[in-house]
């Protein structure tokens, strides 16, 4: 057990402007790579000790990754040769404006500027019930949770000799067909196909059912009607059963009861249906705007505030191109960090700063095996192998590091060739808090 009251954030002090980032996301980790280390001591706080491409988390949660190919250690991205810049593994718990100081579990420290960079987390929009029985996907642990619920349940489907118990092992409810949810979708029809049968020969997988839900009137919404439709087509094409127009009124663990009064058995719920700002204490209420996000100016500052800065999806930046805010995409998150890093060199240059601009290089969606969509500048819409090769690409490009770089590249190629999965090994059993006979059969197997 760690004693916190011997542990301190044993950060030296320093004359330099202190910058201190909350969130090792795409934002705080390109303001911090940008920075000139030699005019500003870095701090960087956050609760896990690796940057994560969360993009690609579904592939981990369907075995198609390995967690180490999608993350890589902050510390090891800047070594001693990147000048004052200090990483700590704590949770904040707030910050506080007027003494200019960040609260954490182990001590305060003071600021001079303050970039908030803390992302979103699954929004369940008040319902407690979803929020206890379902699987969000939003970080490692959470993939992992989920890939050991998917291997676990056709373990048991294997084994049951209840055809009503069968049914809610196989039956897949995914709730929100954004990216994340077609692409989950498509990763587990494809697993259905190709893989599955050959892992489990005495199972009838024609009777898997994988349901898409959404609330609106199609797939992707935040993609063009024409990437909307091809996708639709893709997943139908799959064997997806997709229900649009459709919203989730309960879950209990068993059964998904939607709005329309339709009932779901099934004891996967994956919930992709939305995100919320993943707030900081201190802040007034009164800057929190649509999707609990924090409100800023074109400069990224934090309205009413000169020393504090909001950058990627934390941030809410209003204009008239982008009325609803940027959107929840690594590429916002990635140029307001290297335009913030050039902002903070002007300030304390006594120069003016320059305003952000967003420069939306297009959005991309994977459905399987050469099956993808594409919105590129200029009102192109790509679909197919050629939208899958740029996807591939695009993402290899952004995954940080050498190694899974490597690593995401061979796995792709070779499953293209052979359909395989990884090694879909359960490391880590998922036992649900109040399942206690799963925890008895796990237990049961253990010894």
């Amino acid at each position: 057990m760690l004693n916190f009251d011997k542990l301190s954030l044993n950060i030296p002090e320093t004359t330099k402007p202190r910058v201190v980032v909350i969130g090792g996301g795409f934002g705080g980790l390109n303001l911090v790579k940008k920075l000139n280390g030699k005019d500003f001591q870095i701090v960087m706080f956050d609760k896990q000790n690796y940057h994560g491409f969360w993009p690609l988390l579904y592939q981990v949660a369907t075995a198609g990754l390995e967690p180490d190919a999608i993350a890589e250690p902050i510390r090891k991205m800047f070594d001693e040769d990147y000048e004052d810049f200090h990483f700590r593994l704590v949770r904040v718990l707030g910050v506080d404006p007027v003494a200019k100081t960040v609260k954490t579990m182990i001590g305060d420290l003071h600021y001079d500027y303050l970039v908030i960079a803390t992302g979103t987390k699954a929004n369940f929009f008040g319902n407690e019930q979803v929020k206890k029985y379902s699987f969000s996907l939003k970080t490692i642990p959470e993939a992992l949770n989920l890939r050991s619920q998917l291997l676990q349940s056709f373990e048991q489907a294997s084994i049951t000799v209840d055809p009503e118990n069968r049914e809610s092992l196989l039956n897949f409810v995914i709730v929100g067909a954004g990216p994340t949810g077609v692409e989950m979708a498509g990763s587990l029809a494809e697993m259905r196909k190709h893989v599955l049968p050959g892992d489990y020969p005495g199972l009838d997988f024609s009777k898997m059912k994988i349901y898409l839900v959404e609330g609106l009137d199609r797939v992707l919404p935040p993609m063009s009607p024409e990437a909307s439709a091809k996708t639709q087509k893709y997943l139908e094409d799959m064997g997806v059963i997709i229900k649009l127009k459709s919203l989730v009124d309960s879950y209990d663990g068993e059964t998904v009861t939607l709005k329309t009064g339709e009932q779901i058995r099934s004891q996967t719920v994956v919930w992709a249906a939305g995100v919320t700002g993943a707030l900081i204490d201190g802040l007034p209420k009164e800057l929190i705007a649509r999707g609990g996000r924090v409100t800023v100016n074109e400069f990224n500052q934090v309205e009413g505030y000169s020393d504090i800065f909001a950058i990627g999806d934390i941030a809410f930046m209003k204009s008239e191109k982008w009325p609803n805010g940027h959107p929840g995409v690594a590429q916002p998150a990635i140029q307001q960090g290297q335009h913030l890093a050039k902002n903070l060199r002007r300030l304390i240059r006594k120069e003016p700063m320059v305003k952000f601009d967003y420069f939306d290089k297009g959005s991309l969606a994977i459905i399987g095996r050469v099956r993808a969509v594409a919105d590129l500048p200029g009102n192109v819409h790509l679909g197919g192998f050629i939208a899958w090769v740029a996807w591939l690409f695009v993402h290899i490009y952004y995954l940080i590091g050498f190694r899974s770089k490597l690593v995401v590249l061979s796995n792709w190629i070779y499953r293209l060739f052979t359909y395989e999965r990884g090694t879909r090994l359960i490391i880590r059993p998922f036992v649900r808090k109040d399942d206690k006979d799963a925890e008895e059969f796990v237990m049961k197997n253990e010894m």
